[in-house]
């Protein structure tokens, strides 16, 4: 069973936000005492959040498909809605966000690291919101945006100090386990090791982590063998350990060889002619895995690597190994600037960003831009009142003139949109579908009708100045 997982494709979406609420405040004696209508709540966000304590990307393996809650619409009586609950995915350190296209959406590195991997919709304004000197009671509201949803890549990259590196059953994960406290699984055959193994190693005052990384072989970077599935845990290491087996029972490899060819995949592989080398020569505590080493360390030395003869069986060079790569370690860490507290920038998006495009296409013209489609997405296109309002709003913008400018003619057709979600519609120079019925744009009339009791006030003084016209023009010798 599958315990071990580093590379998933996610599938997530946003909760979408609540719609505005179209109401009217009734009470006794006031019939209509204004709009009401709350605004919707805020669509939860999905959040990737690194969390130390979770070491595979096994549950989203499981499940890939994960939700946040969608923002509740608003209600009368200015209540607004409830904004929807943030879905908190835990990742482990050092996982990378990648869209389908493989272009790296973030890396996080570091606990508590945050990314939002989509955005919930914003709620829809209620007509109370939307109520203004022109407009006194709005009877439409705005509807509320749908959340983002799209498909992400997670990719897990090992975070450690030192990679072990080298052929299958070549005994890295002997090594491993006599330097530090794991215990992966140890056997005589090739490919033992089907995931990387984590250990800490304490030399000196110097603390470390040190990876097991599964056995490489030629074409490894092209995808033989487990080699392309774990490269990537290499890449954040700050020292490769070769470790070389010098009592290798075929007789067609010998350890310099081995060297060559895994060389050969790091290069090919890319990103990694940095790091430092060491080389540890393997099980010397077998007499003819002495000899050979004995045999290949001056050439080995004279390529200019560091050689130790280890051995997981007697211990023998350990403790030199590990001083020697906390020395390394050390130098690494010293080299690095030094970390300051992070300083949280806020950049928000520009909501009210008044750019757009007006493009011709095959016969038709398009409109392209974050306010016109959001207004389009939020209109309630079976409401008159509702598609007048997108229509005031879209002549004020200047769409009207930039479709004039581009070449259109009242009757071409107009879209605004992308592919997916774009509405299309007939233009007439006056935007008027829906609204003439409401007289000037974006107007409703409801309200301009006196109330009854000034009415009936107005009423009697007007039989009262009728009176007083007739008494003041009777004549009694007429």
């Amino acid at each position: 069973m599958t315990t071990f997982v580093d590379r998933v494709e996610l599938h997530v979406a946003a909760g979408n936000g609540g719609h505005g609420c179209a109401s009217v405040h009734r009470e006794k004696f006031k019939p209509l005492g204004g709009p009401d209508g709350g605004n919707g709540g805020r669509g939860g966000d999905v959040i990737l959040v690194v969390d130390q304590s979770v070491t595979t990307l096994l549950d989203y393996h499981h499940s890939p498909h994960r939700k946040a809650t969608n923002g509740k619409p608003g209600e009368g009586g200015n209540r607004s809605g409830k904004d929807g609950t943030d879905l908190v995915l835990p990742v482990p350190d050092g996982t990378v966000v990648l869209d389908k296209k493989g272009d790296v959406l973030a890396d996080l590195v570091g606990q508590g690291t945050r990314f939002v991997a989509a955005q919930g919709g914003r709620g829809g304004l209620g007509n109370a919101a939307l109520a203004s000197a022109r407009r006194k009671a709005p009877g439409f509201a705005l509807l509320g945006e749908p959340g983002h949803a799209g498909d992400i890549v997670l990719e897990l990259k090992t975070v450690a100090d030192v990679a072990l590196v080298g052929y299958p059953s070549a005994g890295k994960s002997s090594l491993i386990s006599v330097l530090s406290a794991a215990k992966p699984k140890i056997a005589d055959y090739p490919f033992t090791t089907l995931v990387p193994n984590l250990g800490v190693v304490t030399a000196g005052s110097t603390v470390y982590t040190i990876a097991d990384v599964p056995g490489l072989i030629p074409g490894a970077s092209q995808g033989k063998g487990l080699g392309l599935e774990f490269l990537r845990h290499v890449e954040r290491c700050s020292v490769l350990v070769h470790v070389l087996d010098c009592a290798a029972l075929e007789s067609e490899r010998d350890p310099v060889t081995d060297l060559d060819v895994i060389e050969a995949e790091l290069a090919e592989y890319g990103g990694l002619d940095d790091r430092p080398r060491i080389v540890a020569l393997n099980k010397t505590d077998i007499p003819d895995g002495k000899d050979l080493a004995d045999i290949i360390r001056p050439d080995l030395e004279a390529r200019g690597f560091q050689v130790y003869d280890v051995s997981a069986v007697s211990h023998a060079g350990l403790k030199e190994l590990s001083f020697a790569l906390a020395g390394i370690i050390g130098e690494a860490r010293a080299a690095k600037p030094v970390d300051e507290a992070t300083r949280i920038v806020i950049r928000p998006k520009a909501v009210d960003d008044a750019g757009f495009t007006v493009r011709e296409e095959n016969g038709f013209f398009r409109v392209l831009g974050e306010k016109p489609e959001r207004w389009v997405r939020q209109t309630d296109f079976s409401n008159d009142e509702a598609v007048g309002y997108l229509a005031d709003r879209l002549n004020r913008l200047g769409v009207e003139e930039e479709l004039m400018k581009a070449g259109a003619r009242p009757g071409d057709e107009v879209v605004i949109g992308g592919e997916d979600d774009a509405v299309v519609f007939d233009w007439e120079p006056t935007m008027a579908t829906g609204a003439a019925m409401l007289g000037r744009r974006g107007e409703d009339h409801r309200m301009e009708s006196p109330r009854p009791a000034a009415q009936r006030r107005r009423d009697r003084q007007a039989e009262r100045d009728d009176a007083q016209e007739e008494y003041e023009g009777f004549d009694p010798f007429a």
